[in-house]
C-alpha cells in the first residue's frame, strides 16, 4: 500500500490496541503503543533510502528483504526495544505485540496488489503478489480517515476500529472476488493460459490485465466486467546472442528481469549504438507502458548507458540515460 495508508493503519491498531484495559488505563503505555504501530506500520518501507543510490537497487531490494519473514519478526522486537528505552517502566510485551502486528499488517496487506512483496523469503524469492488491492485504495484510505475523525470527536476507538476492520475484512472478501470473475471470464475465452497478471485501479470497476498464453501477450482492461483487449503482442524468447547476453549483465536490465514477470523486448540500431529495451505489460496507462529497462551498447560491446524506472515520455527516458551516465 502507499505510505499515506500505512501511517494510518498505524494510528488505527494504536486505537485498537485500547481494547486492552492494561493499555487503556495507562495514557503514558498508550502513547507508547502508538508511537510502535505508526512506526511499525510504516518500518518495512524503510527501504524506500534504496533511491537515493539509484533505481536499479531500489527495484531489486524494495519489498524484498525487508518484508521477509526474518525482518518481519526482527521489525516489532527493534522497534519496541528502542521505545522500551525511553519508558523502562512500561509493558514491553504491550509494547512489541502491536508493534508486530502493525509490522504483519503491512506485509499482509502489501502481498494483495501488483506489486507485491516477497514475502516468503528465506524459503522462497518469489514476488508475491495477488493483485485485487489497489497501491491506493481510497475505500480503505477514506475508512480509516473517518474513523479517526470519529475517534477524534470522542466515539469509542475500540468499537470504532473494530467495525472499520470489520467492513475492511468484507471489502477484501468482495474484492478477491472480483478478481475471481475476472480469472474464470478471461479463461473462458483462452485455451492455452499460461499467467493471468491483474492490476486493479483506483476506479473501484476498472482493471488492468495482461495475458500470457503460449504463444502471445495480450493487454487488456476490465470494465465493469466487461473485457476489452486493446494490444496483443507476439511472444518471442530472449535470443542467445552475445547482444542479449551482455544486456543482461547490466545492473538496471538485471534488476528488470528480477522483478517483472510479463514483459516484451526489442532490438534497435542506430549508428553508434544498439538499444536493448524490456518493457512491463503490466502498467499500460493512457497508451503507454510506463516501466522499462534500457540498456545501450556500442559497436564494441560495451555498456554506455541504462536505465530502468518509470517513464512517460521518450523524451524523459532520453534525458535519463543521458544523466545516469554522465561524470558530473
Amino acid at each position: 500500500m502507499d505510505t499515506g495508508t500505512h501511517i494510518v493503519m498505524g494510528v488505527a491498531l494504536g486505537g485498537l490496541a485500547t481494547i486492552d484495559p492494561v493499555i487503556s488505563n495507562d495514557p503514558a503505555l498508550f502513547n507508547a503503543v502508538l508511537v510502535g504501530t505508526i512506526v511499525g506500520s510504516h518500518a518495512p518501507d524503510f527501504d524506500t533510502v534504496l533511491k537515493l543510490k539509484n533505481n536499479a537497487t531500489y527495484i531489486r531490494h524494495h519489498r524484498g528483504i525487508t518484508h521477509s519473514i526474518p525482518a518481519v519478526l526482527m521489525w516489532g522486537i527493534l522497534i519496541a526495544s528502542i521505545i522500551h528505552l525511553f519508558i523502562p517502566e512500561k509493558s514491553f510485551f504491550h509494547i512489541w505485540l502491536w508493534t508486530a502486528i502493525a509490522v504483519i499488517i503491512h506485509v499482509l496487506v502489501d502481498i494483495f496488489n501488483a506489486y507485491g512483496t516477497q514475502a516468503y523469503r528465506p524459503f522462497s524469492n518469489r514476488w508475491v503478489a495477488y493483485g485485487f488491492i489497489n497501491t491506493f485504495d481510497p475505500y480503505i484510505f477514506f475508512l480509516h480517515i473517518a474513523g479517526i475523525a470519529a475517534w477524534a470527536l470522542g466515539a469509542n476507538p475500540a468499537f470504532i476500529w473494530a467495525v472499520i476492520y470489520s467492513v475492511i475484512v468484507l471489502y477484501y472478501i468482495k474484492r478477491y472476488m472480483d478478481k475471481r470473475f475476472i480469472v474464470k471470464k478471461i479463461n473462458s475465452y483462452f485455451s492455452d493460459l499460461e499467467q493471468i497478471a491483474t492490476s486493479p485501479t483506483i476506479k473501484q470497476n476498472y482493471w488492468r490485465v495482461a495475458i500470457t498464453t503460449k504463444d502471445r501477450f495480450y493487454v487488456g482492461v476490465v470494465d465493469n466486467n466487461h473485457i476489452e483487449i486493446i494490444d496483443e503482442f507476439t511472444r518471442v524468447p530472449l535470443p542467445d546472442t552475445e547482444l542479449m547476453k551482455m544486456a543482461k549483465t547490466d545492473k538496471n536490465i538485471a534488476a528488470f528481469l528480477s522483478f517483472s514477470p510479463v514483459y516484451r523486448w526489442e532490438i534497435n540500431e542506430y549508428k553508434d549504438y544498439t538499444e536493448v529495451r524490456f518493457i512491463d505489460l503490466r502498467y499500460r496507462s493512457k497508451g503507454h507502458y510506463p516501466f522499462v529497462a534500457v540498456v545501450q551498447i556500442d559497436d564494441s560491446m560495451h555498456i554506455t548507458s541504462s536505465y530502468t524506472g518509470w517513464i512517460f515520455s521518450e523524451k524523459k527516458l532520453q534525458h535519463k540515460l543521458y544523466v545516469e551516465e554522465s561524470p558530473i
